[in-house]
């Protein structure tokens, strides 16, 4: 089948993979002028995969499907982009978020240290002995590099024959038809259309609004006090500290900087809306943090970087079939783990015909 997809993100990228593989004619267009989008939820130096999922146990076990598929296509690739340096959790009042992520590990029996306060301050000299009840670390997971992955499957994906057409805004989109209207008025027909726009799926397919809201967030670098250094280049990536801010950390792991991140932190928002860093934002972000970390006024900030998401409000993926258009939204706050078999099931569900089955797994139910 001749098949376009939409959108460049890790889900556009890891279907124009699996449907080239399974031998179909694709074409991925891509509206930014490079891959990955510096303002899209795929960009950026490193995200987190982990076992650890609170009370979305179906995720907790759908990651294995998902290790398996990056492995193949670290094959594809001939290298691995993931840094399995383990994941860390925090909690620092009872029934926080940190305790739900050690309660998920409970529930399917994924295994962990468990550390009192002082002693998880002596491991990781960053965390204030007072302000934690606990921490503990499973060590499957850790960090994938987003800009290095999409820079192999470009390369990959023009090596196999995928067209790729980067700087090229789809317009408008006819699902009965499966034609698409490029914004410079060309058209062109696919026997099946993937749309993985990400944020910017309501601009082509806008009945999702009922169901997809678009959020603003931004992540900030952080340059950490001299004598701390080490220790954070020796880090997990922490998946929860506690409290209530829902906020994560990535350490300067293989080159990267040291990333925290916080779900309070999202506002509604348009794609290209407020897409610029505010004032003082990046001090705003990192005085989230403090509990649980000592010291935290001494870390300087080095770069704030935006994105946008889509979320459903339950926070699990979506698709949804029109016509010969297929949606996928698996964002939500945590797609990008799940990318490679993401774009596997997808790229299954295309050919098979199989929407239904494709939701359920989706949704990881």
């Amino acid at each position: 089948m001749r098949i376009a997809v939409v959108g460049a993100g890790i889900a556009g990228l890891s279907t124009a993979w699996s449907l080239n593989k399974r031998g179909h004619d694709v074409t991925l267009f891509e509206q930014a002028p490079q891959i990955p989008n510096p303002y899209a939820a795929s960009g950026d130096q490193h995200r987190i995969i982990r076992r650890a999922y609170a009370g979305a146990d179906g995720y907790a076990r759908t990651i294995s499907e998902a290790f398996e598929a990056w492995e193949e296509l670290w094959a594809d690739l001939g290298t691995s982009h993931y840094a399995p340096c383990g994941t860390l959790g925090v909690s620092q009042t009872p029934d926080d978020e940190g305790d739900a992520y050690l309660q998920g590990f409970d529930r399917v029996g994924s295994p962990y240290e468990l550390y009192e306060p002082a002693e998880a301050s002596r491991r990781y000299p960053f965390l204030d002995a007072a302000a934690i009840r606990y921490a503990y670390i499973n060590r499957e997971g850790g960090a994938l590099f987003p800009a290095r992955i999409a820079a192999g499957l470009v390369r990959l994906l023009r090596e196999r024959g995928v067209a790729i057409r980067e700087g090229v805004e789809v317009a408008a989109i006819d699902p009965e038809a499966g034609r698409l209207t490029l914004a410079d008025g060309e058209q062109a027909s696919f026997d099946r259309v993937v749309v993985s726009a990400g944020a910017w799926v309501l601009k082509l397919l806008p009945d999702l609004a009922q169901t997809l809201t678009t959020y603003r967030t931004a992540v900030v670098y952080l340059d950490p006090p001299e004598d701390l250094k080490a220790a954070w280049q020796a880090a997990p990536v922490i998946v929860d500290v506690g409290g209530t801010i829902d906020g994560y950390v990535l350490p300067p792991v293989d080159g990267t900087g040291l990333k925290f991140g916080a779900g309070i932190h999202k506002r509604p928002r348009q794609p290209a809306e407020e897409r610029e860093p505010r004032l003082g934002e990046g001090e705003m972000l990192r005085d989230y943090f403090s509990p649980p970390f000592a010291r935290i006024a001494e870390y300087r900030v080095d770069r704030v970087v935006t994105c946008a998401y889509t979320f459903t409000t339950d926070r699990k993926f979506l698709s949804r079939q029109i016509g010969r258009v297929t949606a996928v939204s698996a964002c939500s706050g945590h797609g990008y783990k799940f990318g490679a078999s993401v774009g596997r099931r997808v790229a299954a569900a295309v050919e098979s015909g199989d929407q239904a089955g494709l939701l359920r797994w989706l949704r990881a139910e």
